[in-house]
């Protein structure tokens, strides 16, 4: 198919293919004529997954690019897909983070009394996690004993079942299930998380009057 054809087929606008091939996250088309190119159905699908790395939340143009390399050269070991697929999708962090990633106490804490398994050259998942433990911590919040333990299980097991699905007939299929699978889903635990507490809230606390409030302050309700 033509380039106008692409993208009728796409939905994508010619002048957003063109930035794509000049970008390099697209691959050339089989030349036909000195100012025409022909493309076919890896094309589309191509299309397809730049446009969910790209879409709302997503990535940014460099770090796209860097996981269809990974996607394009796969590493050799299953394990090592999960490793490269975080490592093409956190490009962006790295980045603004620096040095200061290296430093990350309270998660290596957290960690050890887990006794979970860790790449050591993985800084960034555990800067995340200092991240947020720093933040609880200046924040004066401190979760009830025992709840970092309860979403490290949760998590976990989520772990456990997600993997379970790896399709692992290829390393192609495989990297883009998992890269797929981490940008796209993390948004929906989080809004399935918040929808879930509004069903729990509404089944134990409909019929309990809320805490007194501060003279002025408001509390918001679900309906």
């Amino acid at each position: 198919m033509r380039i106008s054809e692409l993208a009728a087929e796409s939905g994508v606008p010619v002048a957003t293919i063109k930035f794509y091939l000049r970008s390099g996250l697209l691959p050339e088309g089989r030349q036909t004529a000195p100012r025409q190119a022909e493309y076919g159905a890896d094309h589309l699908s191509r299309l397809r997954l730049i446009r969910a790395l790209l879409g709302p939340g997503g990535l940014s143009i460099a770090a796209a690019g860097e996981v269809l390399k990974q996607l394009d050269q796969p590493p050799g070991s299953t394990h090592g897909l999960l490793g490269a697929a975080h490592h093409a999708l956190d490009t962006g962090v790295r980045a603004r983070a620096g040095q200061s990633m290296t430093e990350h106490p309270r998660a290596d804490a957290m960690l050890a009394s887990l006794g979970w398994n860790i790449d050591p050259a993985d800084h960034l998942s555990r800067y995340r996690l200092e991240e947020a433990l720093a933040g609880l911590e200046a924040a004066g919040f401190v979760p009830p004993p025992g709840f970092p333990e309860m979403y490290a299980s949760a998590m976990r097991e989520l772990a456990v079942r997600e993997l379970e699905q790896v399709p692992l007939g290829s390393s192609s299929e495989a990297m883009r299930y998992v890269v797929l699978g981490t940008i796209l889903t993390e948004p929906l635990l989080l809004a399935l998380r918040r929808l879930a507490q509004q069903d729990v809230s509404a089944k134990n606390f409909a019929d309990t009057a809320p805490p007194p409030s501060p003279a002025g302050e408001t509390v918001p309700k679900h309906s």
